[in-house]
C-alpha cells in the first residue's frame, strides 16, 4: 500500500511478493529494481520476468506535473574543444526551454579505493527530468535502471549501437567518410589511405565504410595497407602515419578520421620533411577550433557537434512531456570545410 494524502490505495504486489515469486532475497530485487550491477545476469532475468508478470508497479521518478526545471548531462570529459561545442549547444536548447543543466564528467568512479557517489545516485537525490549522455558507454544494467525508473534519456553521439528504441542524435559519419575521399579524388589522388578511430565504434566504422564506398564509385583499388587504427589518440596516430609513409608505395592523401588526430600526422609528415599539401594532402573530420590553428589550416568534414546537442535537449523534453520521437536515430549533415591542407596530387 501507497499513502497519497490521507487515503490509501493499492500498488499491487510488494517487493517481498516479487523476490518469493524469483526465489531471491528482497534486498536482492531491491538491487535489481535500482539498477544496481552487483547482481548475476541469471538473477536480474528471473527477478525482472516476475516484475513484469506480476505488474509490479515502479514508482514513476518523474512526474510531468511536478518535474524540477533541471536535466543532467553526462560526458566523459570536460577537457576538450569537443566537449566545449556539446555543453554550448545543450546550454543554448536548455536557456530556450527553461531548463538548467547539471553537467557531469565520467560515470561511477573509485578514488582511494572506494566507490564515489556516481551519476546514478545523484540523479536520484536531484529528481532531475532527464538525462543527455555525451559519448558514453552505458552497461545493460545502467540502461535498465533507466528505463525501470522510467527516467528519459537521450544519447548524443553513442560510442557503440544502443539498445534497441533507445533514442540517439549523431552525425552523418559514412556520408562524411564519402565526402572526404571524393574531394581527395576529385584533387586527382588515387593512393589515399585512412587514419581511423576505433575499429568497432560506431562513428569510426561508418567513416571508414564511406571512404571504402567512395573508392568503388570511382573504381579506385581500395588497398587494406591503406587502413590504419589509431583510436583516435593523436600519438598512435603519428605512429601510424609514419607506418604509412614506410610503405613500398605510400600515399599522396591522407583522410584522418578526426581533427585530433590530424596534430599526430601531421608531426608525422615534419618529422619526414614532407610538405603539406604540395607532397601529401591531408583532410581531418570534426572542424574543431584547432583545425583552423594548424599550418597549413586543415580542410575537414564539419559535424555539427553543437546542433547534435541542442536537438537532443529539444528530443529530451518532448520525452519527458510524454511523447516519443517517430525514429530513434536522428543524424545531422556534415559539409566539407575547404582550407589549405589539400591539393592537386603531386606527379610521379
Amino acid at each position: 500500500m501507497v499513502r497519497s494524502g490521507s487515503a490509501r490505495v493499492a500498488a499491487g504486489p510488494t517487493l517481498a511478493v516479487v523476490a518469493r515469486e524469483a526465489g531471491v532475497s528482497v534486498p536482492t530485487a531491491s538491487k535489481v529494481v535500482n539498477g544496481r550491477e552487483d547482481v548475476a545476469p541469471e538473477t536480474r532475468r528471473r527477478v525482472t520476468e516476475a516484475l513484469d508478470r506480476l505488474g509490479y508497479v515502479r514508482r514513476p521518478r518523474f512526474d510531468v506535473a511536478k518535474v524540477p526545471a533541471l536535466i543532467d548531462l553526462v560526458v566523459t570529459s570536460l577537457g576538450t574543444s569537443w566537449s566545449g561545442a556539446v555543453l554550448h549547444g545543450v546550454e543554448a536548447a536548455a536557456h530556450d526551454a527553461g531548463l538548467e543543466v547539471v553537467v557531469s564528467a565520467g560515470l561511477d568512479r573509485t578514488r582511494g579505493g572506494r566507490r564515489e557517489q556516481g551519476w546514478l545516485d545523484k540523479l536520484m537525490a536531484r529528481g532531475s527530468s532527464g538525462v543527455l549522455f555525451h559519448l558514453a558507454e552505458l552497461t545493460p544494467a545502467q540502461y535498465a535502471w533507466l528505463t525501470q525508473h522510467r527516467i528519459p534519456f537521450v544519447m548524443i553521439d553513442p560510442v557503440l549501437e544502443p539498445p534497441s528504441g533507445v533514442v540517439s542524435v549523431g552525425a552523418a559519419n559514412w556520408q562524411g567518410g564519402v565526402t572526404a575521399t571524393e574531394h581527395l579524388l576529385a584533387l586527382g589522388h588515387e593512393r589515399i589511405a585512412v587514419v581511423a578511430g576505433h575499429q568497432h565504434k560506431m562513428c569510426s566504422s561508418a567513416r571508414v565504410a564511406g571512404y571504402r564506398s567512395a573508392l568503388a564509385s570511382a573504381g579506385v583499388r581500395h588497398r587494406p595497407e591503406y587502413v590504419r587504427h589509431a583510436g583516435f589518440d593523436e600519438s598512435v596516430a603519428r605512429r601510424r602515419m609514419l607506418d604509412l609513409l614506410d610503405l613500398p608505395e605510400p600515399p599522396t592523401a591522407v583522410f584522418v578520421c578526426s581533427d585530433r588526430m590530424t596534430l599526430g600526422v601531421y608531426e608525422a609528415l615534419v618529422q619526414r620533411e614532407l610538405r603539406v599539401p604540395d607532397d601529401i594532402s591531408v583532410i581531418g573530420f570534426d572542424d574543431l577550433p584547432e583545425s583552423r590553428w594548424l599550418a597549413p589550416a586543415l580542410t575537414t568534414v564539419r559535424q555539427p557537434l553543437s546542433e547534435m546537442a541542442a536537438t537532443a535537449l529539444r528530443l529530451l523534453v518532448r520525452m519527458r512531456d510524454g511523447e516519443r520521437p517517430e525514429s530513434t536515430r536522428t543524424e545531422l549533415s556534415t559539409r566539407l570545410v575547404r582550407r589549405a591542407s589539400t591539393g592537386p596530387a603531386p606527379v610521379t
